[in-house]
């Protein structure tokens, strides 16, 4: 006989659950300076539009495809059509790949929180402290199982005593912490020159590079073609209104987004004398400026600790989301219980996790297409993987089951005021835009253009 299977207790749950997902590292480090990068006020205008458009019709889509066939994400895709298993296969590839390297960055947090707590911020100040830290060959892969553990000793736990409690926890406190970092760096001298410049839409700086980086944003913020909503939507009760959930995860999402870009703009800004060009540091921001910036500070331990304890909190949420989707796809695949799954998935991630932990250390003289391990997996998963099943995703919904489809699913609980935009945007919008996001990926890669 089959189990009933587990869902969240109702709304709440489930809209901290999925928020929980949303928000993590995209939106802490890559938002900020994305949107420095990219012109700062015209940047978020352009993000905010995306994502109530581009962003809410995708999540809608594959929201109530989970709860329409209460399946994970290969199932759910065969029981729509068999014919279309095969997107299910696809997007059920990247939380496997995210996941572990993904897990690794959340080791690297870890790392710094400890760091900070231990009264050593001075030392994470360093030039070469992240770079001598990821090349060892030990200590990486140490905070990195202790990471990955702790993620999988919440999924253990189950949907509603594990991911929902977690969430419900951890994303107040993640709202409460931005606020406060936030408010703290608003006061800082000269960071009134940073929220001029986040705040303020310069249109000389639009382009077509500033929508495809907003875009890509989005995919890389939202949890979308990953199967992460879909999992959470066959986790989520039918008197639950899907529509006004899907608007309030955005809201979440986009304003802890938001939030980040207030607590780094201006603090960085203030740092830097009002050199915006101190920002654009990609993945170094978080660990090698940020130290710095928190070191000029007062109070700087105590801000960097909070911040690290941010950043913890919102990498956990994903990372979450990241492992109870691939177990809810191996369980509904092969028919075994939780625990079982959980040790699988767990022992597989450390497999795969691996090479992303020694890839900058004992194994940086192997490269993938002129690419270290974890820039690979970020790079597949990221700007191929997941704009092809957006694509393929839209492709089946806006032409094979039809949208209606899936407003009928929405509708079991009212109106859904923003069917039109969802259909259009399914059909037409979307599948554009995506097509040009993975082209300007894979060119941006190649080096042949510049994203």
């Amino acid at each position: 006989m089959q189990k009933t299977r587990s869902s969240f207790t109702g709304k709440i749950g489930f809209v901290l659950a999925a928020a929980g997902s949303a928000v993590g590292l995209g939106n802490l480090w890559r938002f900020p300076y994305l949107a420095a990068q990219y012109g700062g006020g015209i940047f978020l205008l352009v993000y905010v539009i995306l994502a109530l458009t581009f962003g809410f019709a995708l999540m809608c889509a594959e929201t109530s495809i989970g709860r329409k066939t209460g399946l994970s994400v290969v199932g759910a895709y065969k029981a729509l059509d068999k014919r279309f298993s095969f997107i299910g296969y696809l997007a059920a590839l990247v939380p496997v790949i995210i996941l572990p390297y993904y897990s690794v960055i959340g080791g690297w947090v870890i790392k710094y929180l400890y760091t900070f707590v231990s009264g050593q911020a001075g030392l994470a100040c360093a030039d070469n402290f992240f770079s001598d830290f990821i090349s060892q060959p030990a200590e990486p892969i140490g905070w990195f199982l202790l990471y990955i553990g702790a993620t999988a000793v919440i999924v253990l736990m189950g949907v509603e005593k594990g991911v929902e409690k977690v969430s419900k926890f951890m994303m107040p406190v993640l709202i409460i912490i931005a606020i406060f970092i936030a408010g703290y760096s608003l006061f800082l001298p000269g960071a009134i020159d940073g929220v001029k410049y986040y705040f303020t839409p310069d249109f000389s700086r639009f382009s077509i590079t500033t929508v495809l980086a907003a875009m890509g944003q989005l995919f890389y913020s939202m949890s979308l073609a990953m199967g992460i909503m879909i999992t959470y939507g066959s986790y989520m009760k039918k008197d639950v209104n899907l529509s006004s959930s899907v608007k309030q995860i955005e809201f979440f999402d986009t304003g802890i987004a938001f939030l980040a870009g207030l607590m780094i703009i201006p603090a960085v800004f203030s740092f830097s004398g009002g050199d915006s060009s101190a920002l654009n540091q990609g993945p170094g921001l978080m660990f090698v400026t940020l130290p710095k910036v928190f070191d000029s500070m007062p109070a700087g331990t105590f801000i960097g600790i909070a911040f690290f304890v941010l950043v913890l909190f919102a990498a956990l949420t994903s990372s979450i989301s990241l492992m109870e989707t691939v177990v809810s796809i191996i369980q509904d695949k092969f028919k075994l219980n939780r625990k079982i799954t959980c040790v699988i998935v767990f022992a597989g991630s450390i497999i795969l996790g691996l090479p992303s932990c020694l890839g900058y250390g004992m194994w940086s003289a192997i490269k993938i297409l002129g690419m270290q391990f974890l820039d690979f997996f970020d790079f597949i998963s990221n700007s191929v993987l997941m704009p092809i099943v957006a694509f393929l995703t839209c492709i089946f919904v806006g032409y094979i089951i039809k949208p209606q489809t899936l407003i009928d699913e929405i509708e079991l609980n009212g109106k859904f005021k923003q069917k039109t935009l969802f259909k259009v945007v399914i059909k037409y919008v979307a599948p554009v835009c995506i097509v040009l996001i993975l082209l300007s990926s894979i060119l941006s890669a190649a080096g042949i253009i510049k994203i």
